[in-house]
């Protein structure tokens, strides 16, 4: 009895396995599970009100001149330190308190609260005490750590750590971006090619020792269980190695499945264990691309270099979504990028990382290879004449974006409403009009994107970090589809205001730099040598009027020989609303600008100097009167900003601070909707 149902449960197995229609139903109810799972209150084992902690160090990691600790013991907790003496596998007790991570407070830029997640790490570790309590004893990690140490002398290592142990934290955010503009981040991720790699090696030493089916299927499967968890389940081997352990036992068991079906299961698995996969980028671009080229094998004939651009096309065309939606823009020369690129790394640089690892003394090859590659790499991430830029797309038209793709595949008539979509979304701002105002959260510092229809003005770009502000400031600006800035106002030289414009015009495309009346200083110095070397044009302004579609914006900058008192105030109109922005201008610039001009009440005002008593005086504030006050100000700032003298003063209004509120939106329609982007 127990036979028969055993033979009729693995027939009905195999008939549901070879059915994709009815995976691929599965798979999209899972998807929408997921999204509400994601959305529910995350179940943490710890509570925010624990104070001690016995913790195993399980991941220590080095980037900037930091450590990123991962603990582990009810779950995976985070720490950031300048110096940690304990190594991976130490068991410590730790005092401390925990806090939630913060997610992104610019719109549309990197969410780490959500990739940290999707790692399973919801909590940020302050330590105030830490103590050994046990050494590390496990074997294993000290041969991940001995790797470790290995990699470290090597000049290019940044590659071992990404080839060997599947760790890309190490590449800079410089050769990170040139890899991301080319459209070849892919590249740098461990997954497919190592796993596949490490079979074939073992399958070639099973052959000649001519161990048996059913002893190399125990092997290769524990073999790469191990592999998985050595590489901290870097999704991409995670993803492979499931699948090549599930076809390996279907093959055992004589269960005809075919590939895609496997990957599918594998998919649905994986997003029923964690949901937040679908968070990250590589899971999702893996399982896409990976589908993608399974469902059209047939499709791949030919010689080696027709098939790989055959395959390069297919993972082209399935990553136009998911690059829109995470990156913003396409670089439509990425299909002849990998094409170049994809041979040299599967067939020199992955295996020169192997064999430099083993043998140090040819490290010196690594080093001429990488100086090459990275050489071209630069000069090819600057042709950009076929990149373009899109709005972030609703997740409904990224999933209209699969359908049409994946019908495509199928039935060529389908491409044309393919590229019909593809262009409407491209002008989508000359097709629908937008007026929108962003005062974006850059800690200690001001930035201001205008933008209407298809034109974009910027008003500083912050400086307390230059790399991450330009960056989330260019990544901004980009998902609002808009590629360049027509118009950079530079209120005044200091840092906090133009620190980020050294790295932001390397980023995106500059029409015209504006500074104040007042006498350029070392800062601006500095950037008006880039500007020429990029022939950027630029000059001072003291009174100018600029007409962008339904805004009416007036400068005024006087020179009153400071840097704050000489800072540009902007009035700017949009139909019936008025707003003044005051940069960091002081009390003395206030009364020069109402002896200059009858100023009147303001829907919004820009509170100067991030609500530094120097500013906002009383007679100024009450003759603005406004019913909005905004306040760029870093959270817990050593200024100890906003000044509560300030706060008190203009408490009639409704205030924002961009260290609670994060990022403050205005959208002009019919009428002015405000949003914000909390931590």
């Amino acid at each position: 009895m127990l036979k028969e149902l055993g033979k009729t449960f693995i027939t009905q197995l195999k008939i549901i396995l070879q059915y994709k229609y009815f995976l691929f139903i599965v798979l999209l109810i899972i998807i929408i599970v997921s999204f509400f799972r994601i959305n529910l209150k995350n179940d943490s084992k710890y509570s925010k009100e624990e104070k001690e902690f016995k913790l195993i160090v399980e991941e220590k990691r080095k980037k900037n001149d930091q450590y990123i600790i991962t603990f582990k013991e009810r779950e995976k907790i985070i720490y950031y330190t300048k110096a940690f003496p304990y190594d991976v596998g130490d068991i410590v007790i730790v005092k401390g308190d925990l806090e939630k991570i913060k997610k992104n407070t610019i719109p549309n830029t990197f969410n780490y609260q959500k990739y940290l997640q999707s790692r399973g790490i919801n909590w940020q570790l302050n330590i105030k005490e830490i103590n050994l309590l046990k050494e590390n004893s496990s074997l294993w990690n000290n041969i991940k750590s001995k790797i470790k140490l290995r990699i470290e002398k090597y000049q290019y290592k940044e590659y071992l750590y990404a080839f060997i142990l599947g760790d890309t934290s190490y590449f800079s955010n410089d050769i990170k971006d040139k890899y991301q503009i080319m459209g070849l981040s892919y590249i740098l991720a461990i997954g497919s090619l190592q796993v596949m790699t490490l079979i074939k090696v073992l399958e070639k030493i099973e052959n000649k020792m001519k161990i048996r089916k059913r002893n190399k299927l125990i092997v290769n499967t524990l073999i790469i269980i191990l592999y998985i968890i050595f590489t901290n389940k870097i999704i991409g081997v995670f993803r492979s190695g499931l699948c090549y352990i599930l076809k390996s036992i279907l093959d055992y068991k004589k269960i005809k499945v075919k590939n895609y079906n496997i990957i599918l299961i594998i998919g649905i698995f994986l997003l029923i264990i964690n949901p937040n996969y679908l968070n990250n980028i590589g899971f999702v671009y893996s399982f896409s691309i990976s589908l993608s080229i399974s469902l059209l094998k047939k499709r791949i004939k030919g010689t080696y270099y027709k098939r790989l651009l055959i395959v390069s096309l297919i993972a082209f065309i399935v990553s136009i979504p998911i690059t829109i939606y995470s990156n913003y823009e396409i670089n439509f020369l990425a299909i002849v990028f990998s094409f170049l690129f994809i041979p040299v790394f599967n067939f020199v640089i992955f295996p020169l990382c192997i064999i430099v690892f083993i043998f140090p003394f040819l490290s010196f090859i690594l080093t001429i290879v990488i100086s090459i590659l990275e050489y071209i790499i630069n000069l090819l991430s600057k042709i950009n004449f076929l990149t373009f830029v899109f709005k972030k797309p609703s997740i409904i038209l990224v999933l209209l974006y699969f359908i049409i793709i994946f019908l495509s595949f199928y039935q060529k008539k389908y491409s044309i409403f393919f590229l019909i979509i593809l262009f409407i979304h491209y002008n989508i701002n000359l097709i629908i009009k937008e007026d929108l105002i962003t005062f974006l959260d850059v800690n200690e510092g001001d930035s201001i994107v205008v933008k209407s229809n298809n034109s974009l003005i910027l008003i500083d770009t912050g400086g307390s970090n230059n790399y991450e502000y330009s960056d989330s400031i260019t990544k901004y600006i980009k998902s609002l589809g808009i590629g360049k800035i027509n118009k950079l106002f530079l209120t005044h030289g200091d840092m906090d205001h133009l620190g980020s414009s050294y790295n932001l015009i390397e980023k995106i495309k500059v029409d015209n730099v504006y500074f104040n009346n007042n006498d350029y200083n070392d800062n601006e110095k500095r950037l008006i040598n880039l500007l020429i070397n990029k022939k950027i044009p630029y000059q001072k302004i003291s009174n100018y009027i600029y007409q962008m579609n339904d805004y009416l914006i007036k400068v005024k900058s006087y020179n009153l020989n400071l840097e704050n008192d000489s800072s540009m105030i902007m009035d700017i109109e949009n139909k019936n609303y008025k707003m003044l922005l005051m940069a960091d201008a002081t009390i003395n610039t206030e009364k020069v600008l109402m002896n200059d001009v009858n100023l009147s009440k303001y829907n919004l005002l820009k509170i100067g100097h991030h609500g530094s008593k120097t500013s906002t005086s009383d007679i100024f504030y009450n003759t603005v009167n406004p019913d909005i006050s905004v306040i760029s100000v870093g959270n817990r700032n050593i200024y100890h900003l906003p000044n509560y003298k300030i706060m008190n003063r203009i408490r009639d209004s409704k205030v924002y601070l961009t260290s609670t509120s994060g990022s403050i939106t205005l959208f002009f329609k019919d009428e002015v909707i405000l949003k914000t982007c909390p931590p």
